[in-house]
């Protein structure tokens, strides 16, 4: 199954509240954050832009590994730049293409240069699992004649 919608649909879904941080912020404040709302990644967002994505994968990779500390580390020197986005009308499949190609597991839904919602890969099988589910039903009622 080809999945089909678009990300707006998603967000509709799961909601568009956005936890941010600012590159100013210490690593410490972002996991906190990220421990907290029980998310793996936040923006980075600077003067109402985002300039990046914080991710668990980059406290791993660039705090722990290289012996620095969380809390004199600060988000601007250890994010993931050059951040791919969608916008809301950007389709499930395209989105899927792009995080897959690009091998990343979080996308911002920014609209008109603002940022409007951030989806992960879980949301992305979320919402497939529930199209199919409600596709089935669809041929199940079909077939059986409701």
């Amino acid at each position: 199954m080809k999945p089909s919608g678009t990300i707006s649909g998603i967000l509709h879904g799961k909601g568009s509240t956005v936890w941010t941080i600012s590159p100013r912020e210490t690593v410490f404040a972002a996991i906190r954050l990220l421990a907290q709302k029980n998310i793996g990644a936040l923006p980075v967002v600077e003067d109402g832009k985002i300039i990046g994505i914080f991710s668990e994968r980059d406290y791993t990779r660039k705090v722990a590994l290289e012996g620095k500390t969380s809390r004199d580390t600060l988000v601007a020197e250890i994010i993931t730049r050059n951040v791919s986005s969608v916008a809301p009308e950007t389709t499930v499949d395209e989105a899927l293409r792009l995080m897959t190609e690009k091998r990343i597991r979080h996308l911002p839904v920014v609209e008109g240069g603002r940022l409007v919602g951030f989806i992960s890969i879980g949301d992305m099988v979320n919402w497939i699992i529930s199209a199919q589910d409600a596709a089935i039903d669809q041929m199940e009622s079909y077939l059986m004649g409701r």
